[in-house]
């Protein structure tokens, strides 16, 4: 039969000799074995290769994680035309925004679930021999949930604090004492009160920039109850409108005369107004050496002398502090300071007072009945909204957590933080901060010197990974705690109570040495967020983000590192962003870079200042504001380029993983969708307005779309075309 195949290959009838014939027989046996070898060895090659890039996950974890991709995936649209759409159609079609929140996203999710079980530990009633930080949770939210004791007590426990100091001059009239009252002495009262005392002049102890192991007295612009982007557009703009509404709404249900209400509100509102005008723009907030003034005692009388300073700052100290002759002071803004000594000689004491009262009414209104309740909610469904109360649990839960956030996270760990978390957590950190110690190499526009001291940073930056340590120490908590007391029998009582511990808490530390590793400076354990701290040099990942749909250790590492591993790379670039940058390997303002290289950098920043200040979002109509965004827009792209490398290096030493069910796409691919479904988010317009104004991220749609758009890396695995808009030619480069 070889012969019969052989000879069929030319057409040809020619026979060979036999001796020849044998010969030629062996040989194509071997040759034929040979072949089948090669084949077969490629053959297991192929399939082995297959196994590992095209077989399917099928745990529990893996499915479940398919799911919620496939939930939020429309893969009818085009991957390189809207990412984001890409990624997120289908969640944008099917979920509705429940009528309490402004928005609803992955973060939500997150924050739902924690709160549920923190509703869980502060409920139930500790013994009465338990530690006192064990029990005051529970004590602060009974007194939060005493509806029918809140209601019993309508206006009084403001009212009657209120009147201790004065009175609110809108609601006494002819009993208020105008001859005797300045706006300093009111603030003391404040304070001794265990209210806020910076609705005129923020006066605090923190940090010094340029040493950070002591303390310095601060003193800042102040707190202004609306932002100031929208107090400066006046009584045209419908939120400064609704606020003027909300003041007399509110005044009217303390006792006030609506038309004196209006009239005398009028002014406080103008007088707050006028505070917003002569305090700085976000912008100009974003350079520390501008905001870095030291003075001491006598220069601060000198130059503003319309305060006595050292009376003033003695009296809001806590007690056994004073201000000392040497005292250094740092004056945030001293162009406020020009002016505000002008604008209090020319406001009536009434007006101020008027103001400040308001303030201090306005705080107290969640802890009021429920007609207080209700008018506040009013005036924040204008702001962000929202259509409907929170339940009323969700409210007292959040207070609590927030108030007594550590000892809420001494219980919260041990019920619902797997520990094995932070080490997996604190490679994929390692792995991280690796990659972006070979970026530093690679930049060709830092010189030797600059890149020497950015390293430097980097190596000593701390990483904080669910929880700090300490809060499981009972010792440390007791003492921690040991001052403040909880009534709960009075809801606004204990509430100020715990102000109160708080700033003296806060001005104790002054003379102490800064501990950076401290209980009270890190951030809260339950809080679904990350944070870096540019005075610590330092990142943050709290148990609460290390969940969900951000970290699951069980599921590929494609989904965590596109998202967790994202986040660890956003924080770890503020430590090199325009702001983090300002800072040294131990957290203190110094200008380590060279002119050349900071000259090249500000030119890399300015264009993704450009890119997104080009942006406008589209419900809105609003532009980006691309200088209040810029280091949040840096550490996005950054962030993400570092997470996407640390994946491929992952791959390079434990080899590609499995695909997920119904999901037809690389792991690469899928890297990127889990950056973009992070960001999955469903806004309401209300909602959307305020942060594109006042909040330093971008909308989430431009979180995805800025970042992906200048990636390479994306256009190449997702085969995007030259100028598509998912791979414009001109793309922005920082690091």
């Amino acid at each position: 039969m070889t012969s019969l195949k052989f000879d069929t290959v030319n057409n040809a009838t020619n026979v060979d000799p036999p001796r020849h014939r044998s010969k030629l027989l062996k040989t194509l046996f071997i040759g034929a074995i040979i072949v089948f070898v090669f084949i077969a060895v490629g053959l297991g090659y192929w399939a082995f290769n297959t196994h590992n890039e095209y077989s399917v996950c099928n745990t529990k974890e893996c499915r479940d994680t398919a799911s919620v991709v496939l939930s939020k995936i429309n893969p009818q649209i085009n991957p390189c035309d809207n990412f984001y759409e890409f990624s997120c159609g289908t969640y944008f079609d099917k979920v509705i925004i429940p009528d309490d929140k402004t928005n609803i996203d992955t973060f939500t999710d997150i924050v739902d679930k924690v709160q549920e079980q923190l509703k869980n530990i502060i409920t139930a009633e500790p013994p009465e021999s338990t530690p006192k930080h064990f029990r005051q949770p529970n004590m602060l939210y009974k007194a939060c949930m005493n509806t029918t004791r809140i209601e019993s007590l309508g206006s009084m426990p403001i009212t009657t604090i209120a009147n201790s100091m004065g009175g609110w001059p809108l609601i006494v009239g002819n009993k208020w004492d105008e001859d005797n009252w300045t706006w300093q002495d009111q603030i003391k009262k404040f304070h001794r009160g265990g209210f806020r005392m910076d609705y005129i002049i923020a006066f605090s102890a923190s940090v010094d920039l340029q040493n950070t192991t002591k303390r310095m007295m601060t003193l800042d612009v102040s707190n202004l109850f609306l932002s100031r982007e929208y107090l400066v557009k006046g009584l045209n703009e419908t939120l400064v409108s609704a606020y003027y509404d909300y003041m007399v709404d509110i005044a009217v249900l303390f006792g006030a005369k609506k038309d004196e209400a209006k009239k005398q509100l009028l002014q406080s509102l103008e007088f707050e107004i006028a505070l917003a005008n002569i305090s700085w723009p976000i912008e100009k907030r974003h350079n520390y050496s501008e905001l870095y003034n030291l003075r001491t005692p006598q220069q601060l009388q000198a130059a503003y002398p319309y305060v006595d300073w050292v009376d003033y700052m003695n009296a809001l100290l806590s007690e056994g502090l004073s201000v000392q002759d040497d005292e250094i002071i740092n004056l945030i803004e001293p162009p406020f300071f020009d002016q505000l000594g002008k604008l209090l000689a020319r406001t009536p004491n009434r007006v101020i007072a008027n103001y400040l009262m308001w303030r201090i009414h306005e705080f107290s209104l969640s802890y009021l009945s429920e007609e207080f309740h209700t008018r506040k909610d009013k005036y924040y469904m204008t702001v962000d909204g929202h259509q409907e109360p929170r339940a009323r649990w969700k409210e007292c839960v959040d207070i609590v957590s927030e108030s007594l956030s550590k000892s809420v996270a001494s219980m919260y760990v041990p019920k619902h933080f797997d520990v094995s978390s932070k080490s997996s957590v604190l490679e994929m950190v390692t792995n991280i901060r690796n990659v972006f110690n070979e970026i530093l190499d690679e930049v060709n526009w830092m010189d030797d010197m600059t890149r020497l001291e950015a390293k430097n940073k980097l190596h000593k930056m701390g990483t904080y990974i669910g929880y700090p340590d300490e809060i499981l120490d009972n010792e440390k908590l007791t003492k921690y705690y040991e001052k403040l007391e909880i009534d709960p029998n009075n809801y606004l009582k204990s509430y100020i109570a715990f102000n109160k511990f708080q700033t003296n808490y806060i001005f104790n530390k002054l003379r102490l040495p800064v501990n950076k590793t401290d209980l009270a400076d890190h951030a809260q354990t339950t809080e679904v967020d990350a944070s870096y701290s540019a005075e610590g040099n330092s990142i943050h990942f709290p148990a609460g983000i290390l969940q969900g749909d951000y970290y699951n250790a069980n599921r590929p590492k494609y989904m965590n590192f596109g998202a967790i591993g994202y986040f660890i790379g956003h924080e770890v670039t503020h430590g090199f962003d325009f702001e983090g940058r300002q800072f040294d390997e131990e957290g203190n303002m110094r200008d380590w870079w060279q002119p050349d290289t900071q000259k090249a950098y500000l030119q890399k920043a300015q264009c993704i200042t450009e890119q997104y200040g080009n942006y406008t979002e589209p419900e809105t109509g609003l532009k980006l504001n691309g200088i209040n965004t810029q280091s949040e827009n840096i550490a996005d792209n950054v962030g993400i380029k570092m997470a996407y490398r640390a994946y491929q290096r992952w791959v390079e030493k434990h080899g590609t993983e499995q695909r997920l069910s119904g999901l037809n796409y690389t792991p690469q691919q899928m890297f990127w969708i889990s950056v973009a479904q992070t960001w999955c988010t469903k806004d309401r317009k209300e909602y959307l307005d305020y942060v594109i104004t006042t909040d330093g991220h971008s909308p989430s749609q431009f979180r995805v779309l800025g970042p992906l758009s200048n990636s390479k890396e994306f256009s190449k695995d997702f085969q995007c075309p030259e100028d598509s808009p998912m791979n414009p030619v001109h793309k922005c480069d920082v690091w």
